[in-house]
């Protein structure tokens, strides 16, 4: 998946557990250990609004646009 999770960065940075950062957004631990490790197929607006206030960022300092895996693989190009 193309687009890279950095919620572990910003939560050191904080000095924050993701028990807390669970708590303060009123998401379950479970849900909010799926978007960390990146398996998540979408994340609600609000719920990324909750995450950036609680953590005093930006979606961009959560979120970013990384090569797509299948581009990485030799021969992906059609050489």
């Amino acid at each position: 998946m193309p687009i890279i999770v950095n919620l572990d960065v910003m939560l050191a940075r904080r000095k924050m557990t993701l028990s807390a950062l669970a708590e303060a957004v009123g998401i379950t631990l479970a849900n909010l250990s799926i978007l960390k490790s990146g398996k998540a197929k979408a994340v609600r607006f609000s719920t990324l609004a909750a995450i950036c206030q609680a953590l005093d960022c930006q979606p961009g300092d959560l979120l970013e646009h990384g090569p797509d895996p299948a581009d990485l693989r030799p021969g992906a190009d059609g050489e």
